[in-house]
């Protein structure tokens, strides 16, 4: 899915299931994509997230990045990365993986349709164990 098709705002729906204690975690909210000047896309979430009978504001921002930097990128050539410039991980809907110290990222963009598209993680590690599932529609 070319990144650039992302441009706009999208509703999304998050659930997390931790695999160490059985809690599920509800987050909703809103991303927006917004072009950078640089080129770089910027994915910026706010939310709320819900478990048991509490509930939190949540927000995130990554970029999806298109350069020399992604040349090892699959051949869309984007790569998501954190805010703050580190390597997430290649934009594309293969597998991918992403350590965070000693635990373990494998999750998979999933673009479905025009409208809808989803992301899955599984997170193994000492630290955490974890499936998370986004799925993001278009607002309207």
């Amino acid at each position: 899915m070319d990144p650039s098709r992302l441009l706009g705002t999208w509703d999304f729906h998050r659930e997390v299931r931790d695999h160490r204690d059985g809690t599920e975690y509800d987050a909703s909210g809103k991303a927006m994509f917004t072009p950078e000047g640089d080129g770089r896309i910027r994915w910026a979430e706010e939310g709320t997230l819900r478990w048991a009978d509490r509930s939190t504001p949540v927000n995130r921002t990554l970029f999806l990045v298109r350069g020399p930097s992604a040349a090892a990128a699959p051949p869309s050539g984007w790569r998501v990365t954190f805010e703050d410039g580190r390597d997430f991980h290649p934009w594309t809907a293969r597998p991918v993986e992403h350590a965070c110290g000693r635990d373990l990222y494998e999750g998979m963009v999933a673009p479905g349709s025009g409208s809808i598209w989803t992301i899955r993680w599984q997170v193994t590690g000492p630290a955490k164990d974890y499936t998370m599932v986004t799925r993001y529609s278009r607002a309207e």
